[in-house]
């Protein structure tokens, strides 16, 4: 590796996430012009794969936001939810909060559905909330990256779907890590590259319905990037709204050629699967922790662990400057999250991120160090 002042820490955080040999190297292919031919030898493969990972609905369509996954899902509330409309979000955790906060960023009625952390939506509550609000639209979390639970998206987006409404997934930390379920009745999915695609940061995707596409033609106010219109009549050219990083668009086009022709798709996920078993082994076999997402609903992608009565979060900060030591990125958890259950009384948790490029034979390495880190 070349000279740099920088540590080249092993990540075990929820993203930006470790990057394969051959994509960092992707990085030092030429630049092109976007809306040259070149362009489309890059992007028409990207577009492609990303709907074979998606098993993306044969009339579907698929969009790349310039940013991340935060800009998609800003995309979906400004072209999805019209003037005077209620849009409910379901939150369970952090980055369902976030996903609110935006809709009320842009003006939009929005109404929040909080759960416990670490709880899952429930299809009772969800039937409640859609009695009591008549939402137009509903937002909820594929999998909340700083609770670890996964929802049964599959499940909601059917029931949204009965009650007339859109729904719309955050599924930024999930993609590429395990199904999507867009066909149960999701009408747009946000996502981005830095995460289970084992990608840098740069890009939002979004997957829309064709019921989302004609309800954005009736919504005003979209403004320029949140409109998925202009952005559709690029992507109709595999082409992105404005200048894209075209390092980034080398190297997506051989991450996402490697995981559909080479790892291939049920072996990717069947390898999240695997980790996600390791981490719940492991916590398990540690004295005084237990797993903190409710049975059932527990992430493929990223593993969340109480600790002991007695460990505070100052102790899992120390813990992560003892795993830097060792060359390893450790996440002692989402901090306001953990300030939030240190106030209740309860006990802070740390995550495990399983996702991407990371393999079973790194997993375990990284474990047996941090055993020893968290009960020193």
């Amino acid at each position: 590796m070349p000279n740099t002042p920088f540590a080249d820490l092993k990540l075990f955080i929820t993203g930006p996430t470790y990057l394969r040999p051959q994509v960092r190297a992707a990085g030092t292919w030429p630049e092109f012009g976007h809306r040259d031919a070149e362009n489309a030898k890059r992007f028409k493969p990207i577009f492609e794969d990303l709907a074979l990972i998606a098993d993306l609905p044969a009339d579907y369509r698929t969009i790349l936001f310039l940013g991340s996954g935060s800009t998609a899902m800003e995309a979906a509330v400004r072209s999805l939810v019209a003037d005077g409309e209620t849009v409910l979000h379901l939150s369970v955790g952090a980055f369902g909060d976030l996903w609110h906060s935006m809709s009320v960023a842009n003006g939009k009625k929005a109404v929040r559905v909080g759960f416990p952390a670490g709880q899952a939506v429930s299809i009772a509550a969800l039937e409640a909330a859609l009695a009591e609000h008549k939402p137009s639209v509903v937002a909820l979390t594929h999998n909340e990256t700083s609770t670890g639970v996964v929802n049964d998206v599959a499940a909601l987006c059917r029931v949204i779907k009965a009650a007339g409404a859109l729904a719309i997934v955050d599924g930024v930390s999930i993609f590429g890590g395990a199904p999507t379920h867009i066909a149960a009745g999701c009408d747009m999915y946000c996502t981005a590259t830095q995460k289970s695609l084992g990608l840098p940061a740069g890009f939002g995707i979004g997957f829309v319905s064709p019921a989302a596409v004609e309800k954005a033609r009736h919504v005003t106010g979209k403004g320029h990037a949140g409109d998925i219109l202009k952005h559709l009549d690029r992507a109709a050219h595999y082409q992105t709204q404005s200048t894209p990083n075209g390092t980034l668009g080398n190297q997506m086009y051989v991450q996402l050629e490697y995981i559909v022709r080479q790892e291939g798709i049920p072996a990717r996920f069947a390898r999240h699967e695997t980790m996600r078993q390791m981490a719940w082994d492991f916590v398990q076999a540690l004295p005084g922790f237990d797993l903190f997402a409710q049975e059932g609903y527990r992430s493929p992608t990223v593993t969340t662990a109480a600790v002991p009565e007695g460990m505070t979060f100052a102790d899992l900060k120390a813990v992560k400057e003892v795993m830097r030591a060792h060359g390893y990125l450790f996440d002692p958890g989402y901090a306001k999250i953990n300030q939030d259950l240190e106030a209740q009384g309860k006990r802070p948790i740390f995550r495990i991120a399983h996702m991407g490029d990371i393999t079973p034979v790194m997993l375990s390495e990284f474990l047996d160090v941090l055993g020893k880190a968290l009960t020193r």
